[in-house]
Parts: structure tokens; sequence; C-alpha cells
């Protein structure tokens, strides 16, 4: 399928597209809970004449579509939304609440983009699926729940994915990032760091703010703790190693004249190979160990890791591949993609089924708005990121792009 065949199969699905898309960014789902978000992915497959399984890791949705004999291409797309209120100002704008897994009730938005994946996945499977004699081979379009609490792709594969697909020859994502939309990005190599959030619980020993000396203050503990941590990447990570390691939340005490017996400390840890992240959680437990040893602690120190996400590394065949490809079907709006801080549980799948993958980035901002904020020196300042109660990408070109880089990946290995 060619570039203006591609985009002539864009003009049958824009109309309804679009108006899936702003259904779907009012009506967001926290992880685990994309119900409606699942029965509407599953309604718009079999229309396009997909074979569908629902149910996969809970809330998850493969479609699947035959035609003839080639290689298998599995396409993803995430679609759980934030507890994070939108301030978006969009007529579509999302004002729903939800009860979290916590039990609190929170506000919900999709501030990350996923209705934007879910969308263009819908609207690349009803393009490959209109045009059947264009392409040999099989499509997998995979909806996947809860990227954002870092288990969905394992559930998924826990729940038996492998047995209701045919085996992938490659595994192909996307994600909206804050840049020009219109633009594709790709990078061959690590692209989203691996991601670990670690609570880390010090035991004191109680007293009278007035009595110092018969405590031990966990307090001025944890602040050391905070204090030597900042020298693990400075001091113990290779120059050209690219980590980073913070101290997201730290609680003690209630009352200014009480010394508490506990502090509990919140941080998470982002790296671009195993070697350092290993290095690093090494490194935070031998400090609090012995920042707890040095302060003499009358219990050892507890560590939860939590919220552990793989590092997305990007085979450089398949990247290739598909960066030519880009670039035949964009031109110029096709380039390199930066490194990204970000974390996914994407490759959990592909990795599970044994088959190389690529993911890549395209931009969701007004050309003009970026532009602008550009030349003023002030793009961190006025352009929303991801996660940001702001952060909404413009209708379009968001969802024609994404939608044809779908569409023109899955072509590199399906075209006859």
């Amino acid at each position: 399928m060619n570039t203006s065949q591609v985009l002539s199969a864009l003009e049958g699905t824009r109309a309804w597209q679009e108006e899936f898309y702003r259904d779907l960014h009012a009506h967001p789902e926290l992880s685990h809970q994309e119900r409606r978000t699942a029965e509407r992915v599953s309604e718009r497959l079999r229309h396009a004449g997909y074979e569908v399984h629902e149910g996969i890791g809970g809330t998850g949705v493969v479609g699947v579509l035959g035609n003839g004999t080639g290689p298998t291409v599995l396409l993803r797309a995430d679609m759980d939304a934030l507890p994070v209120r939108e301030d978006t100002g969009l007529p579509y704008a999302s004002t729903v609440s939800a009860t979290d897994a916590a039990g609190d009730e929170e506000p919900v938005a999709h501030a990350c983009g996923h209705d934007v994946h879910v969308s263009c996945l819908l609207g690349a499977a009803q393009v490959l699926g209109d045009r059947r004699d264009m392409w040999q081979g099989t499509v997998v379009a995979l909806f996947q729940p809860a990227e954002e609490t870092g288990d969905g792709a394992r559930g998924m594969v826990d729940d038996g994915l492998a047995d209701l697909i045919p085996a992938p020859d490659v595994a192909l994502a996307q994600h909206v990032l804050p840049a020009p939309a219109g633009q594709v990005g790709t990078l061959a190599g690590p692209v989203l760091s691996a991601a670990d959030s670690m609570r880390i619980t010090v035991h004191g020993r109680g007293a009278h703010g007035s009595t110092p000396h018969a405590a031990v203050d966990p307090v001025v503990l944890a602040a050391m703790i905070v204090i030597r941590l900042q020298t693990v990447v400075s001091r113990e990570t290779p120059p050209g190693e690219t980590a980073v390691l913070t101290v997201g939340s730290l609680r003690a005490g209630s009352k200014s004249n009480v010394i508490p017996d506990r502090a509990v400390l919140e941080l998470n840890v982002r790296t671009y190979s195993e070697s350092t992240r290993t290095t690093i959680l090494d490194a935070i437990r031998r400090i609090v160990t012995a920042e707890c040893q040095a302060s003499g602690c009358p219990r050892e120190p507890e560590f939860v890791l939590f919220d552990r996400f793989p590092l997305t590394t990007n085979d450089a065949a398949v990247t290739d591949r598909v960066a030519r490809a880009f670039g035949e079907a964009f031109g110029e709006r096709a380039g390199p993609l930066e490194q990204q801080t970000a974390s996914e549980d994407f490759s959990d799948i592909p990795t599970a089924l044994g088959v190389p993958y690529t993911y890549w980035g395209v931009g969701g901002i007004d050309p003009q708005t970026y532009q602008q904020a550009h030349e003023a020196g002030r793009v961190a300042q006025d352009i929303p990121v991801n996660h940001s109660p702001g952060f909404a990408p413009v209708l379009q070109p968001t969802l024609d792009t994404g939608t044809r880089t779908l569409v023109v990946a899955a072509l590199a290995w399906l075209a006859p």
C-alpha cells in the first residue's frame, strides 16, 4: 500500500475516529478499570472484521486478522488513564472521578495520551481491514490495560496471551509526546528507561522534643540519607551513563515537640542498563543501612520495591526498517527521537513472546504553538507534558499521523 493509498484509506476512518477519540477522552478509566474502553474497542474491532479476544489480563483486548500467508505483526496500544484533574478547557474535557485501588475517590483524565494510542490503533486496524488486497500475513491489534501501574503487559502474558494469538514476527508500539504534531521519531537501542520505586522505612527511638539525647531521631537520619543519596549518580555512576535518582516523599512525625520513632522515604530510580540499575539499587541499600548503623537505630531498615518498569531497548534492525519506511512516508517530518526518561511496560510482551520490537514517538502539540514557545525559549514553561493537567494533544494532525505510523510500520513487514 503506497503513501497515496494510505492517505486515501485514512479518509474513511477520520470521521468516526475523531468522534471516538473525543468520547474516550471524556470517559477515562483508571488502571485495571478499563471496562467501558474495552467494550468500545471490541465493538470497533469486530466492525473491522477482526476475531476478538476479551478480558485478557483483566480488561485487555486483542483483535486478530489473518490475510493469507506471511509475517505476523503485533501492534500495541495502552488504554488506562491517570488520577489527574484535567485542566485543558476542551469542550470534551474529562469531569470523571473514580475510586482507585486504595479506595480513594480521585479525578481521572487521559493526561498521558493513551486515548490517542487507542484511537490510532483502531484507525490502523480499520485501514488494514478495509485494504486487505494490499497486504498479506496477520495483524494482531493488542489493547493493553494498566500501563501506568506497570503490571498490565505482564498480566496479559500471564493470562495466556501466547496461546490466543499467532506467534508474532515483530512487535510495534508508539507514544504521543510533547513535540510538534505531525512529527515522528525513532531511536535504536535504549529508548525508555527502566524505573524502580522504593519505599524505605527507617526505625529510630521516639522521645520528647526537649530530650533528644533519649532518642534516635529518624528525621535527622532521613535527612542524612537524602543528602548522601545525591552522591550515588554523581559519584558511583560512570559520567557517560544516564541515571536519575529522586527522593519524592519523606514522611516523619506529626508534632513539633515530638521526635517520632520512624521515617518513611519513597524514591524513584531511572536507568538505561541493567548493570547501572543493579549498581544504584545496591548503593541505596548500602547507604541506608550504613546511615542507620551510624545513628544507632534499634532495628534494621525495611526496603520495598514497587511500580517497577522494564528497560525499553529497541531492536536495531527492526528500528532501521521502520525508520526507512517512515522516511519514505513522512519525509523531513521523520527523524531521530531523543532518549526518554519516561518508562513503559510494553517490552514485557515481546520479551515474553521472544520477538524483536521497536517503540517510537509521535508529536501531539499544535505546531504553531510549539514553534512560538521554542522561539521564545519557553518550551519547558509553556508546553504541557504527559501526566500534567493541561496535556491534551491536538486532534489533527495527531490522529492522522499516529494512524499512518502504525499502518506504514506494519506494511514494512506485510506488504507483498
